[in-house]
């Protein structure tokens, strides 16, 4: 779709590109379920933020295909001991402007992202690092609080910016004039912004002086569509050339249409439902619609009704059309930190129903659920599933699947009782997860920056701990496990569904490697040759 015709829907240039250059070269347009939050990268550390940011942002470490860490602006790293990594710049890299990259734009990413961060907050990536300090100009040494291990896989979403171009926007005042402008968003990606419209169409031109090369493509245009049927329909109609996420009951058509290219990857993303344990919680009511004064999710035998009542086989084959595989832990099997031990999730209606009879509750309860329904495919799906099944042993629940940018900061502030989202282990290892969720708030450590639930456990608390400063692997795996094990036993976090993604293009068009993050980076599409 030429990019003229973008424009005629409203996009505001922001005189980053030389529009009437690229509306004649070669482009790739994209339909994307969910677009980014802003054009600052350390904004948000949702996977839709990140993926478009990595068009115009490198990270410091690359994450590959399925996850594997690789160089990206750094070229190696090492520990030096016990609180210092050293990173080894790469060479020869300019930002979009002709700057060069220098330890200082590390320095400068890292210690702006506390002043900027939104509610989903992207502190969890540099939440170990106590200092940088600068060696020389392709050298940085990392000091961290204690033993790091995994400091270079939370690197994979370490963007890094111009410390000239965004030292007057490193505010949360300030920061969101001088990105969405343009002024600040300035990268050594291998696209550069042209313009951006919030839920609408984000603009880029190619930057022939990448450090990977030229990106196949002169111009890309990433159309966000929440709408899975619009977005079908804008490709099937030929105004946009590939489509993310495409809806379970879509791909079954899909597969066998002489005229669409469909791509499946398994993902890192797991559905899980979590439940608030603080004493009283606004959503959750008696039969009369009152709010109970006494929070029933806190009583571990309401927890494990809620998990028995969960069909996690009808969620997958039916809601889901056979696009994932049920969960027993919040992250994918196999991962660091995993454990083979948790059991598989059973469904036994009748059970919970005793288990709420045993918990004063033999006629059930009342309780709001809320959930996204643009983020993650199936996601509102799956959650009228959940509503449904509570519904059979006696938990009437009413489903609020909203967008996320109502959906997240209203989790952040603690308004809901029964939620659910994905959760993507984006490093491949337990750190990541474990340290955000399952740790209680302790903002001293930096963990527990995503425990909206005020989950505790102080032997979840002491092994995390440990093993967040545990150098030897096997010592460091057997630590989550315990964790893992435990956490998952206490069911404040109950985990539903591993998904599966979907893209689709035109028949014979382009060439694409799925990604297990599902991010949907055109610098990796090429044209079918």
């Amino acid at each position: 779709m030429k990019l003229s015709r973008l424009l005629q829907a409203g996009v505001i240039a922001l005189g980053l590109g030389t529009l009437s250059t690229i509306a004649t070269a070669q482009t790739l347009t994209v339909g994307v379920r969910g677009g980014p939050e802003s054009m600052d990268p350390h904004y948000s550390a949702l996977g839709v933020h990140a993926d478009a940011m990595k068009h115009i942002f490198d990270t410091l470490v690359w994450s590959g295909d399925n996850l594997q860490i690789e160089p990206g602006l750094a070229e190696s790293w090492r520990s030096l001991d016990d609180t210092t990594w050293e990173f080894k710049l790469r060479k020869g890299v300019k930002f979009h402007d002709g700057s060069d990259f220098t330890a200082e734009d590390v320095k400068f990413s890292v210690e702006r992202i506390p002043e900027v961060t939104g509610p989903t907050t992207v502190l969890i990536y540099v939440r170990r690092i106590k200092e940088v300090v600068i060696i020389d100009d392709h050298t940085v040494h990392m000091k961290t609080d204690g033993p790091a291990a995994t400091l270079p896989n939370d690197f994979v979403r370490l963007f890094i910016v111009s410390h000239k171009a965004a030292k007057d926007y490193s505010t949360k005042e300030t920061a969101a004039e001088g990105f969405n402008s343009g002024k600040a968003a300035v990268g050594t990606g291998p696209y550069k912004l042209v313009s951006w419209e919030p839920k609408g169409d984000l603009v880029l031109e190619r930057f022939d002086g990448y450090w990977r090369g030229k990106g196949p493509w002169a111009s890309v245009v990433r159309k966000e569509m929440p709408n899975d049927s619009s977005r079908l329909a804008a490709l099937k109609a030929g105004q946009v050339d590939l489509i993310n996420y495409v809806s379970s009951a879509d791909w079954l058509s899909l597969k066998n249409d002489s005229k669409t290219d469909t791509f499946l990857a398994d993902s890192v993303y797991v559905m899980n439902l979590q439940l608030d344990q603080r004493e009283s919680t606004p959503k959750v009511y008696d039969l009369d619609g009152k709010v109970l004064a006494k929070n029933p999710l806190r009583d571990a035998k309401v927890r494990e009704a809620i998990d028995l009542a969960i069909d996690r086989e009808v969620m997958v084959d039916v809601v889901l059309e056979g696009l994932g595989r049920p969960a027993r832990q919040v992250m994918p099997e196999g991962f660091f930190g995993s454990s083979e031990k948790v059991i598989a999730r059973n469904y036994d209606p009748q059970r919970a129903k005793q288990l709420l009879a045993d918990a004063g509750f033999p006629d059930g309860f009342k309780m709001d659920l809320y959930c996204t329904s643009d983020r993650l495919p199936g996601d509102g799906a799956i959650c009228q599933g959940l509503g449904q099944m509570f519904a059979q042993v006696g938990i009437q629940t009413k489903v609020n699947a909203i967008t996320r940018s109502v959906y997240f900061p209203a989790q952040a502030k603690r308004e809901y009782s029964a939620f659910m989202n994905g959760w993507g282990t984006l490093t491949g290892e337990a750190s990541y997860t474990l340290g955000s969720l399952a740790h209680s708030p302790a903002p001293d450590l930096k963990l527990g920056a995503f425990n909206r639930t005020d989950y505790k456990n102080p032997k979840v608390d002491e092994l995390l701990q440990a093993a967040g400063k545990e150098l030897d692997d096997a010592k460091r795996r057997a630590l989550y496990e315990d964790a893992m094990e435990r956490t998952m036993a206490d069911r404040v976090y109950i985990p539903l569904v591993n998904l599966q993604a979907v893209w689709a293009g035109g028949k014979g068009k382009l060439k694409m490697t799925p990604r297990t993050d599902e991010d949907t980076l055109a610098f990796f599409i090429t044209p079918a040759e």
